[in-house]
């Protein structure tokens, strides 16, 4: 498994010894750093296609920072202690796995690999949404758009959107942004307007 992994812990010793492990695993490149040893600044260089935070004690400045890389690097945590409220608080900040320390050899790989299947999973479902939610943001503003043609103008709905259209074609944009930017400046008109005192 060809990955460039970033190791974060708070032993040395037990830091090498999963160095150890991963490197005998297959894995291409192990970089480690010490815990809390300018965490976001190594995810930032190193840019890792996996980070392992292996700690014995609950930390929960570590989690703050984990929070602040978790939406592009999936996150596997070995912890020294079962602490279910503290394996929440985890998943909460962005870690794909959460196991106890002294997992077998065998189960490193296993654990590395759903994490990132679960990470691509999560972005994917997250993509799908953001595009749900503009598209949905992109209808608004034309009804919206239609709306003002139709009583701005007296124009029927099919009118507006021919209208609007026939702009976006002669200045060589996409429909969407000519929607917006014409339902931004009426907006901005009308605040101008209602500033001065006047009827929209």
């Amino acid at each position: 498994m060809s990955l460039k992994i970033l190791l974060i812990d708070t032993d040395a010793g037990r830091a090498r010894a999963l160095e150890e492990i991963l490197c005998e695993s297959g894995f291409a490149q192990v970089v480690r750093v010490p815990e809390g040893a300018g965490r976001i600044a190594a995810v930032e260089d190193i840019k890792p296609d996996l980070i392992i935070v292996d700690m014995a004690l609950p930390d929960r400045d570590a989690l703050e920072d984990l929070r602040l890389v978790s939406s592009g690097h999936p996150i596997v945590m070995f912890a020294g202690s079962d602490d279910p409220a503290f394996a929440e608080e985890a998943i909460d900040a962005g870690v794909c796995s959460y196991n106890l320390s002294g997992v077998p050899l065998q189960d490193i790989k296993p654990i590395m690999a759903s994490a990132i299947a679960l990470f691509r999973r999560l972005r994917k479902v997250e993509g799908e949404l953001a595009e749900a939610q503009a598209r949905l943001e992109e209808r608004r503003l034309m009804e919206r758009a239609k709306a003002l043609l139709m009583q701005g103008r007296r124009m029927t709905e099919p009118e507006a959107y021919r209208w609007l259209q026939k702009t976006a074609m002669n200045q060589n944009r996409k429909l969407a942004e000519v929607v917006a930017a014409f339902v931004t400046r009426h907006d901005a008109g009308t605040g101008s307007h209602k500033g001065k005192g006047r009827q929209p």
